[in-house]
């Protein structure tokens, strides 16, 4: 197996250009849209609102500034799927459409895929979706084809401030903890790494640098494997369960001690 290959992401540096959503489109052949209908949100320059089966990066842009609008901030991240070390949706796919290639990056394989959709709710990340017109579970492929022929994938081909850094896993934890202690030094203390260690589902082969919390960026501060929650779900059932069975028995009871008084009154 090759190194684990992956994106380390620079958000400091991310310019909201979009490039890496139209080359993502471009190589992979998706639609611009869904339905045709192509309109703003309403929310900042977001006109693509969200991952799904069509959109497999999405630029966020998030708007920190006072009423008056004098002072403050962008915080701009493109972001796509993390290609989890322990990855929930290859976890919960019952047809083994989901498969870790040579590279440790996560693909869905779009003719094994029944379009059940237990691998999106089982991504902490809102990453997956249906694409409407191969009524399959999709997502961003890492460029799998372009890597396969010892190509960039095409979204970090694309970034102009190299925001979006493609390599090995390795390599790019060394060189994002550099960014992050060249940040500190010039007073931004804020930055720091999510993802890029394995406390995080086994580490993230998509990480960030970020400079506020992840819940700001829309990112799950905790995300967990669905597995996790199988003893806290079977103790709410067994639990369940047993409240059922008990008022059962004194509804039992309670009918037991009516009947001899509704015979009497017969």
């Amino acid at each position: 197996m090759a190194e684990p290959m992956g994106f380390y992401t620079d958000t400091t540096v991310c310019i909201g250009c979009k490039a890496c959503e139209v080359a993502c489109k471009e190589w992979n052949q998706l639609p611009s849209t869904n339905g045709g209908v192509n309109t703003l949100s309403g929310d900042s320059y977001d006109n693509t609102r969200r991952l799904d089966g069509i959109h497999w990066r999405h630029v966020k842009f998030v708007e920190q500034f006072t009423e008056d609008r004098k002072d403050g901030r962008w915080l701009l991240m493109s972001d796509v799927c993390k290609h989890c070390v322990r990855a929930p949706c290859l976890e919960v796919c019952p047809t083994g459409a989901i498969i870790r290639t040579e590279f440790d990056t996560v693909v869905i394989q779009s003719d094994a895929c029944n379009g059940c959709r237990d691998c999106i709710a089982a991504c902490p990340f809102g990453v997956i979706d249906i694409n409407p017109v191969s009524g399959t579970a999709q997502k961003c492929t890492l460029c799998y084809d372009r890597m396969q022929n010892g190509l960039e994938p095409a979204c970090s081909k694309a970034c102009p401030t190299d925001s979006i850094q493609f390599g090995t896993i390795r390599e790019l934890r060394e060189r994002a903890n550099r960014r992050v202690a060249q940040l500190h030094q010039v007073g931004e203390k804020r930055a720091y790494l999510y993802g890029a260690d394995d406390k995080m589902l086994g580490g993230l082969n998509s990480f960030y640098l970020l400079v506020d919390r992840p819940e700001v960026y829309g990112l799950p501060p905790d995300p967990k494997m669905p597995t996790r929650n199988l003893t806290s779900g079977s103790l709410f059932s067994f639990l369940g369960a047993f409240l059922v069975g008990i008022m059962g028995v004194i509804n039992f009871r309670n009918r037991g001690a009516r009947e001899p008084i509704e015979e009497e009154r017969i």
